[in-house]
Formats: C-alpha cells, sequence, structure tokens
C-alpha cells in the first residue's frame, strides 16, 4: 500500500495530529491523570495502615463536646504534661499554630502551656509561611532575622539544574514572643493543593523562603528522631546526615516536594495511624495526678512519635488526598513522617520517559494501523493497552508513578486518527483503481462489479439488447503506410471522440478489437429504448467522424472512413472465463449479426446498416433504403438488411 505517495498530504496529516496529541496530553495530564492517580492509589499502593511507631492525639468532636471550643491553652499543656512526665515519648509534634496570645482568658494559661513547652526538650511546633506582606515590614524583617537564627537548619545546595530559590511567600506567621522564647524546635505546616482539583498529593520538605530553605513540620521532627541538624540538596534528592536517606524531590514553585504515599484508612475511620482522643489524655492526666488508674495508660505511648492535632467539626482541619474527601491535617503530618522513617515514597517518572512512552505509542499504534489488517492491528493495539494497564499497576505496587491515562487517551486518538486516515488513504487508491481499470472497462461495468463486490461470481442472463459494431475501413492498408506512433495517434483521438457519443446514448463499450469497436445498449444500463439510442447514437458518429475527416486533412493525415452494422436481439449477457480471471461480455447469434451486417458496408458502399430487428423498433425515426435477400454468411435463410440514411423529422 503506497501511503506515503501524496507527501503533502501526508505531512499535513502528521502534523494535524501532533497538535491533537498536545491538546489531548495537555487535557489529559491537567484533568484525567489525577484522578487515575488517586483511583489507583486507593486501591493498589494503600493497601497497609500507618506505622505502629506513629500515634496521633486528636481533639475530636467527643474532646470539644467535653469542653466548649476553642480550648484554654492551659488544656494543651495538660497533654503535654500526660507526655513529657508518664512517657518515654521520643517526639512530641504539635501540628497547630500559635498566632497570638490569648486575651479572653487569664495570662496564666498562656504562661502554664508556654512552660511546658520549654521544659519539653522533644517539642516540635508549628509555623506558616504567608503569600500576603507583613502589614509592618520593619517587625515582620526582626521576625525574620531572629526565626532565621533559632530555627535554620544547615542545608548544602549542590543542585546545577532547577536551583532558583524563587519563592511565592512574603511573611511568616509572627509567633507571639513568649512561644517564640520557648520553642527549641520548629518547622513548616504549609501544604500545597493541586491547582486543578485542589487535592492533596505532595509535601512541601523545604519551604523557599527569603532565598533560604525551611524544614516541613514532618521533616524536622525527622532530623530530630536521628539528631542530625544537616542537609544536602541535589538535583533529584534531599539527602539527610547520618542516616543516608534520599528523599525523592522535584522542584514547584520554588519549594521543594516529595509525593506523598499514603496508607490504608484504619477501619471505620478518617486516619491511617492509631489515634487518642485529647479529652481522655487530659482526663488521664488528671486522674494520674489524684493518684489514680489513667483512661489511656501511658505506656501506650513508649517509644512512639506523637502527633497533636485538632479534626473537630468545628476545627475542620482536614483536606481532600488522593484517599480520603476528609483527611484529618494531623494524620497526613504523621503521614509525610512516616514516608521518611520508612523511606516510602511515591516517584514519579521523569517527564522525558512519559513523553517517550507517549511517542512510543503514537508511532507503533500508526504503523500497525497502515501496515496490518484491521481485525489484526485492533486485537494488537488492544492486547497493547492492555499490558500498559498491567504495567502500571506493577508500578504502582511498587511507589512509581507512570502517567497511566495519556498515553492509552493519545494511543485511542491515534488509532482513531490512523484508522480515519486509511479509510481516506484506501478510498483514494480504490477511487484510482477504479479509475485506471474504467480505461479498460466500461465506467458502468465497473459500477457494475463495485455494487455487486460480494457476488461476482461466471454465470450471466439472457437480455434484448441492441449491439452495435464500428470498423473503419481500409485501415489495414492505411496503417502500413504510417509509423506505429501515427496509427496511435489516429487511433486514439478517433477512439476519444466516439466514446462520449456511446456514453451519452446509454452504451457500453464492451471491446475495442484493433480498430473496431463494440458496444453494448441495454445492458447493464436498463434502457428501454436500447435500439433508438443505438441507431442516435450511430448517426451522431458519422457526423464526428465527418468533423475529423476536416481536421486530419487540414493536419495532413490520411482520410479515414467507418461502416456501423446495428443489430437487435436476444443475447447472453455477463461473466465468461474462470474463477481467477473473468470478463463481462455479451454472447450469442444477435452479436455475430451485427459484425456480419457491419461487413456488408464494403459490399454496399453505405456507412450504416441495421437489421430487421432492429428497424422494427426505429422505423419511426429513420429514413431507410432496403437492401432485400441478402445471404448472410451462417444463415440459412436469406433476411432483410436497412442502409439508413438520416433521422428522420
Amino acid at each position: 500500500m503506497k501511503i506515503f505517495k501524496g507527501k503533502a498530504f501526508f505531512l499535513k496529516t502528521i502534523f494535524f495530529h501532533i497538535f491533537l496529541v498536545l491538546i489531548i496530553a495537555f487535557v489529559s495530564l491537567n484533568f484525567w491523570e489525577n484522578p487515575i492517580y488517586d483511583t489507583l492509589v486507593n486501591k493498589i499502593n494503600a493497601i497497609q495502615t500507618g506505622s505502629d511507631e506513629i500515634s496521633l492525639i486528636v481533639i475530636d468532636d467527643k474532646s470539644v463536646a467535653g469542653y466548649r471550643w476553642p480550648w484554654a491553652r492551659s488544656m494543651y499543656g495538660e497533654i503535654l504534661e500526660y507526655l513529657k512526665n508518664n512517657t518515654k515519648a521520643k517526639v512530641i509534634v504539635f501540628d497547630s499554630l500559635i498566632r497570638s496570645l490569648d486575651k479572653d482568658r487569664p495570662a496564666s494559661s498562656d504562661n502554664y502551656f508556654f512552660d511546658t513547652v520549654r521544659n519539653t526538650p522533644n517539642f516540635i511546633g508549628g509555623y506558616m509561611v504567608l503569600t500576603s506582606n507583613y502589614e509592618n515590614e520593619e517587625e515582620g524583617e526582626k521576625f525574620d532575622n531572629e526565626f532565621h537564627k533559632k530555627f535554620a537548619v544547615d542545608i548544602s545546595d549542590e543542585r546545577t539544574v532547577n536551583n532558583s530559590r524563587y519563592s511565592l511567600y512574603r511573611s511568616m506567621t509572627i509567633l507571639p514572643q513568649p512561644y517564640f522564647n520557648s520553642l527549641k524546635y520548629a518547622g513548616s505546616v504549609n501544604l500545597s493543593l493541586t491547582p486543578v482539583d485542589g487535592v492533596l498529593r505532595s509535601s512541601n520538605d523545604l519551604i523557599s523562603y527569603n532565598d533560604k530553605f525551611y524544614p516541613s513540620l514532618a521533616l524536622r521532627a525527622y532530623l530530630y528522631l536521628n539528631n542530625t541538624n544537616k542537609l544536602t540538596l541535589t538535583n533529584g534528592y534531599i539527602l539527610v546526615d547520618k542516616t543516608g536517606l534520599k528523599i525523592p524531590v522535584v522542584v514547584k514553585y520554588g519549594d521543594i516536594i516529595h509525593y506523598i504515599k499514603y496508607y490504608k484508612q484504619i477501619e471505620n475511620s478518617l486516619y491511617s495511624h492509631k489515634h487518642y482522643s485529647a479529652i481522655d489524655i487530659i482526663n488521664s492526666n488528671r486522674l494520674i495526678k489524684d493518684g489514680k488508674k489513667p483512661i489511656i495508660d501511658p505506656s501506650e505511648f513508649d517509644n512512639k512519635v506523637v502527633f497533636i492535632g485538632a479534626n473537630a467539626m468545628s476545627v475542620q482541619d482536614d483536606l481532600e488526598t488522593s484517599i480520603s474527601l476528609r483527611h484529618p491535617g494531623v494524620d497526613i503530618q504523621a503521614t509525610i513522617l512516616n514516608n521518611l522513617i520508612d523511606n516510602e515514597f511515591m516517584v514519579k517518572l521523569p517527564g522525558i520517559l512519559n513523553f517517550i512512552i507517549i511517542v512510543f505509542f503514537t508511532i507503533i499504534t500508526f504503523i500497525l494501523i497502515l501496515y496490518l489488517p484491521f481485525l489484526a492491528s485492533l486485537i494488537t493495539l488492544i492486547a497493547a493497552a492492555v499490558l500498559y494497564i498491567i504495567f502500571c499497576v506493577f508500578c504502582f505496587k511498587h511507589n512509581i508513578v507512570p502517567n497511566v491515562i495519556t498515553p492509552l487517551a493519545v494511543q485511542l486518538s491515534t488509532m482513531i486518527f490512523g484508522y480515519s486516515y486509511r479509510f481516506i488513504v484506501e478510498g483514494r487508491n480504490k477511487e484510482k483503481i477504479k479509475n485506471a481499470m474504467g480505461k479498460y472497462l466500461s465506467q458502468d461495468i465497473m459500477k457494475n462489479v463495485v455494487q455487486n463486490i460480494d457476488d461476482i461470481k461466471l454465470g450471466g442472463k439472457k437480455a434484448n439488447v441492441t449491439v452495435l459494431f464500428a470498423d473503419i475501413r481500409g485501415f489495414t492498408s492505411m496503417s502500413e503506410k504510417m509509423t506505429a506512433e501515427e496509427v496511435s495517434l489516429i487511433l486514439n483521438e478517433y477512439f476519444s471522440e466516439i466514446e462520449p457519443i456511446i456514453t451519452k446514448y446509454n452504451g457500453v463499450i464492451n471491446k475495442f478489437i484493433g480498430d473496431a469497436v463494440m458496444a453494448i445498449f441495454g445492458e447493464p444500463i436498463q434502457d428501454i429504448n436500447h435500439p433508438q439510442n443505438a441507431v442516435k447514437c450511430a448517426c451522431e458518429m458519422l457526423k464526428k467522424v465527418d468533423q475529423l475527416q476536416d481536421k486530419w486533412l487540414f493536419e495532413g493525415k490520411p482520410k479515414i472512413e467507418i461502416g456501423i452494422g446495428i443489430n437487435t436481439g436476444e443475447a447472453f449477457v455477463g461473466n465468461i472465463g474462470s474463477e481467477t480471471r473473468l470478463e463481462y461480455t455479451v454472447i450469442g447469434d444477435t452479436v455475430n449479426l451485427a459484425s456480419r451486417i457491419e461487413s456488408y458496408n464494403k459490399v454496399y458502399k453505405t456507412n450504416m446498416l441495421i437489421s430487421s430487428t432492429t428497424y422494427s423498433y426505429v422505423s419511426d425515426i429513420v429514413d431507410v433504403i432496403k437492401i432485400a435477400d441478402v445471404t448472410i454468411r451462417g444463415k440459412s435463410k436469406k433476411m432483410d438488411i436497412y442502409e439508413v440514411l438520416r433521422l428522420s423529422d
């Protein structure tokens, strides 16, 4: 199949398809990939609950029902006191912001909490960076300097690409001075949602602010757990000193992020990690002070990482994630630290690999469509799509994230486009073949073949037809005096002029026999007036030859004349030959008689002779001279034939 013959058409097709693929890829990457990602994470990747080494203390609905929200800071202090005095918790991570002093309650409430924080050496508090400017720039600049001196970690930036420290952030939440003074460690609680759908899929491990990097709450906790304060930032990783942990990261709006590996939620719970109600911890602390048995045994938190956060209906500290529409923020922070401890991250395939996959799918799909039969190519492409889905499932099970829907969407569009292109090209080729074969066969026979393409076979039918034979007189002796090229030119011009005339009168040229032409009227084009049309056609042919004679005389070419014989009768019409080689023709005595009648033009020096049968149909439209009792070779009885002089008025 010569697909590439029309280079311009092919190139236009390719460029259009590239443009279409770019649109599909853009739509897919921004609107389709994320929901598929969430589905596969939920069904395939998040199959185990979070680590038992992490516990949550949550200000939940039960807690708020016991003590009206917002709580006095002293209640936070009681939670810390319980953990500091009664447990061997490794680290206490406070997933909350203290923005200002509590002016509605006695200062002793705040002071109690701040003192407890100061006396809890493994306490890590939260802060947030903001995109708005400080109201008081001077005060903000002072706070930034103090914050950096106290909470900065040692980060060595060894990136050679994407090493910009561009930042969206313009300020920080200014912590109350007593709280700031009490804190020993702090981490960012900033989480960036996916802009298109507002779902959290990544963790901001390093926050870019004031041309510096600051660690997230979870990363700060990991550094504390491993007694290090040193990080190295490379092109693709955050390297943690001492542990050798390599966090696969990318740059997003200046921040350094990794994609979160979520864990299965505990049955009948919104949480992936074991959690306790804050009110039970507070009451347990009070019971211990009174010498009574606590509600929650402090040993539950021994050698555990403890996160403190809120998720009551009145607080609503939750976000939509890949596994939940309402995922508590404190469990999200615990999940991020869980990733760091277990060295488990979702790693997206590099963009170049995803691009190669898309290009590979596009090229292979197009090639298969062009060079394989339709059914074989369709089955192969469906199998390829299924194998790719299996590959994606395997990747997700191993925390690797390829683009799932984009290559399949591109493959589908390429299939639609490819099959459409193939249909157009094959249609063009068929039309070319049809036109080419029409130069060897009659266009009407070609149409008949195409219309009955599934029912072509040997055989035919008997039909009443009119057969016309036209022969150039003395052409053999004339051609001996001309070159082969001159013979070809004069014959081609003659046939080119009479072919439209025969077609005009619903005739079909059955064959060219040297300098003679045989035409059929009545089949395969159905025409009840085929005898009349055959005679009218012959008259016009003779007129055209007269015109050609004048032209040829002017050009110095020999003068030629034709003789026409016409007969009407029953004949066999259909396909003859073999199963591998057919010819549509007309056979029978009617055909033979038409040929022999034509030969009598030489005898009687006439131009057009018709049989008595034909005359019976056309007697009212022609002027004739009857030639009686003619002996026709092959006929036992003599018969009348008629010379047609002209069409009558």
